[in-house]
């Protein structure tokens, strides 16, 4: 009986041992071929590029280098005493056209008043040329407005919240209207998007929390899943010259998986000292959903 009990107690270590084995080789399994997760995340925001709306030297520049920025801050100034004159002088045409328009309105009042003694026509000659003063002061406040807004655009400032990337510009640079001279990253459309295989969709759904593990830092974010990519490239499918689709005849028998881009944006509250800076490489795991969870969502 007592060489029984080595043998059956080998034989319980090993059933053990095969059962751990099966169970962390299930694990394994489904964390890494169902579960829905990727290290191909990378973090996004919108890049906010920055042109002036007029064309001038740049007298005064206060801005740097990865300077944090204030949605309202004065970036830099261009040189405004050309938009000055131009008010200057929109000013005189408006001054102009008023005078212009008094001389025609009384002119037309005598005319109206001595009708009887002038011909019709004279009169409603007086009358167009009221309603033509009138259309060219019109025109000249128009002027005045439009300079006005040139000089005021002489100033200008950040139109988000968010961090300058790096910038040339330097004072006593000519900058053109339209033409870009500042980028600025955007914090409030901090996002991190992650490219998940497309076997792995069908476990995503919107608003299902995300783990979100950004390479080289300990602590992880909380996040959720905003959306999901509508549609990628076709790269099988070609137009032909006689603009009709142009199918490849191979076929590759070794078939991988598409990447969806799935876009996951941070919960709000955390408290954490990571810097999300734009292209930094991250991990996603999204995370089963939790009563809570689907009980907001479905509110």
């Amino acid at each position: 009986m007592k060489k029984w009990i080595p043998a059956a107690g080998s034989v319980l270590l090993t059933l053990l041992a095969v059962a751990i084995a099966v169970v962390v080789s299930l694990h394994l399994w489904d964390y890494y071929m169902e579960a829905p997760w990727t290290r191909d995340g990378h973090v996004h925001a919108d890049i906010i590029q920055v042109a002036p709306d007029v064309s001038g030297l740049v007298t005064e520049l206060h801005v740097r280098d990865n300077q944090k920025v204030s949605r309202g801050q004065v970036l830099f100034v261009i040189d405004r005493a050309r938009f000055e004159l131009a008010v200057d002088e929109a000013r005189a045409t408006v001054l102009e056209r008023r005078a212009q328009l008094d001389q025609a309105q009384r002119e037309a009042r005598r005319n109206r008043v001595l009708k009887d003694l002038i011909a019709a026509e004279t009169v409603e000659i007086g009358d167009t040329q009221v309603k033509r003063a009138a259309a060219a002061l019109a025109t000249a406040e128009a002027a005045l407005g439009v300079a006005r807004l040139d000089l005021e655009r002489t100033t200008v400032l950040s139109p988000v919240d968010g961090y300058l990337g790096d910038q040339t510009m330097r004072v006593g640079d000519y900058v053109k209207t339209g033409t870009p001279v500042l980028s600025i990253v955007d914090t409030d459309s901090l996002r991190v998007e992650g490219y998940f295989e497309e076997t792995k969709l069908h476990a995503i759904e919107i608003g299902q929390p995300v783990d979100i593990h950004v390479m080289g830092e300990a602590q992880h974010l909380r996040g959720h899943v905003q959306s999901i990519a509508a549609g990628i490239e076709d790269r099988d499918r070609v137009r032909g010259n006689s603009l009709l689709p142009n199918i490849d005849p191979s076929f590759t028998w070794v078939r991988l998986a598409q990447r969806i881009p799935v876009r996951v944006v941070l919960d709000d509250g955390q408290q954490s000292d990571i810097r999300l800076v734009v292209g930094r490489t991250a991990t996603l795991s999204v995370l089963p959903w939790s009563r809570d969870t689907s009980a907001t969502v479905s509110q």
